[in-house]
Formats: C-alpha cells, structure tokens, sequence
C-alpha cells in the first residue's frame, strides 16, 4: 500500500516508530519462541487499528526475519449492520497478502441471547473465536495471531483481578483449550498509543468497532482509565505492571497449586547469620532483650 505524502520531520519520526515496533515484535516473536521456521501464521483481523498494524509488521517481518514463516490474512465478518464489506479485502489485495473473508452471521445470534442494553462483547468474542480456531485447522495454519497488545494484558490482569478474584492475564503465547491451535500475541510489548500513531501513519483503514451498537465494556472501560490516570501521574507505571507478570514469584503468593508450602521445612544448614545470639546470655537468662554478637 503506498503511503501519503509526508513532511520529511514526519517521515523520520515515523521511520523511528517503525523500527520500534518492528524491533519490540521481534523480541516478543523471539523471547517466546512465537514463530519458527515453516510456520503458516493466520492473522485475524478484525479492522481495528490493532491487528492491522499487527499484519503490517508480521509482512515486513516475513520479508526480513531469518526465519522463514508465511502470513494470511482472515476476517471474519460478522454481519453487523453497515459493515464496509469491501475495506478489507481491497486492503489485503494491495499488501498482496494471501487473504480470507469468512461469512458469518453471529451478530444475529447475539443479539438473540444477549439483551438489550448489555454489553454483547463476550458472547460475540466467543463465537469468533471459535470460527476462527476452527478456519485455522482447516488451512494447515501453525500458529493464530491476535493484536493484542500491552495494555490489553495489563487491563485483563486488573480485570481479572478486581472482578474475577483471580491473578491471571493474556499470555504472549498460548495452547488452546483443546490442544489444537497455539495463540501468539506479536504486539505483547508494544503500546496501544504507539500502535495508534502507526496507524494514522501508515493511513490504515481502520473500522470502528461500535457497528453492533453494544454498550462500551464498562468494567474494561473504567480499567482503562485507572492506568491512563496512573500513567499521567507516575509515567511507566503500566510498564512496570507488565514487567511484573514477566518475574514472577510463586512462593510469594499464596496458591497451595502453584507452590507446595506443605513442604517447607527449615534445614538449619549452610552458612550461618551474620550475627548470632550469644547462647551463654540465651542459657542463663530468662525472656528479655537478648544481645547478639557479630560472627567472624
């Protein structure tokens, strides 16, 4: 796709972007072991400014990376109401990337079972989901990558945990229920605002996401603005956060699954404190201050 016209200033701020991207892609790609060579890799995009800068890198990427991996494109159009049926295919047609446009009508199912005036995010992402898992093992595809980005697994991580009572969010890498597909999120490193100058940069053509006319996810949506204020107040916070779900401590929580406290035990062997108590005053005396003496 050619891109507009730009004052160079731009074009080497753009430049910097890119090669930031490309190169937090890689890393996640690399530090996850998320593609590997022959892979097939089903880009699901849905239109948003997300998975199309996602397919964007994946294609430089293919053209660039050591590793010898392919890429389709597939959407999956769901019929809502005002859906521009033919962006994304005349998009993919100007990549020249291998695509699929699969037909759809979950939007009528879901609005069947959800009612009116509840958000139909859940059920929706379910049914797609599972269409698409399926398309994947019908095209041989290896490995299915999702646009999820940084601060969708650290909003997931707090929604999860105010709401769910559970310390859980978006692995970078992940096997299916079932044990059929592996689930890759390239942007894992890369921040949505940075995604979205890419976009604007590249002039995607991004399709909102309000078409089915839901209700904003009020509990996602309120998450987001806890992290926005953060980041305003303490810049790099949500970096931190994530950071955190990379060093991981589970004999510092608290779940018996994860870390068998059972088997604690103190061994009292090894190198002894640098300081001692001093057994005569522990043996003569009674409970009270006890001294402790510097071991040489």
């Amino acid at each position: 796709m050619a891109e507009p016209a730009v004052h160079p200033r731009q074009r080497l701020a753009f430049n910097k972007l890119a090669k930031k991207l490309r190169r937090l892609v890689g890393k996640a790609i690399a530090d996850y072991a998320m593609i590997e060579e022959g892979d097939l890799v089903m880009a699901c995009i849905s239109g948003g400014k997300d998975s199309l800068a996602m397919l964007d890198i994946l294609l430089n990427l293919e053209r660039t990376a050591p590793v010898r991996f392919r890429v389709v494109a597939v959407n999956l159009d769901q019929k809502q109401p005002g859906f521009p049926a033919d962006v994304l295919p005349a998009h993919f047609e100007s990549l020249g990337v291998p695509y699929y446009v699969l037909d759809k009508d979950t939007y009528s199912i879901v609005r069947s079972k959800i009612p009116e005036g509840q958000t139909t995010c859940g059920l929706c992402s379910r049914l797609r989901r599972g269409t698409l898992y399926a398309f994947a093992e019908r095209i041989g595809a290896t490995k299915i990558a999702l646009g999820h980005h940084l601060d969708d697994i650290v909003e997931t991580l707090f929604l999860n945990l105010f709401y769910g009572g559970r310390l859980k969010a978006m692995p970078p890498k992940l096997l299916s229920d079932d044990g059929r597909n592996v689930i890759i999120r390239p942007l894992a490193y890369c921040r949505e605002r940075d995604l979205a100058r890419y976009a604007v940069h590249r002039a995607l053509p991004v399709i909102p996401c309000n078409l089915c006319g839901s209700q904003e996810n009020l509990q996602r949506a309120a998450i987001k603005r806890m992290l926005a204020e953060w980041e305003r107040t303490d810049p790099g916070r949500v970096v931190n956060i994530f950071r955190a779900l990379k060093h991981v401590s589970p004999s510092h929580l608290a779940d018996t699954q994860l870390f068998d406290f059972a088997a604690l035990r103190a061994t009292r062997s090894g190198p002894r404190a640098a300081y001692e108590y001093d057994e005569a005053r522990v043996s003569s005396a009674g409970p009270g201050r006890i001294p402790l003496v510097a071991v040489d």
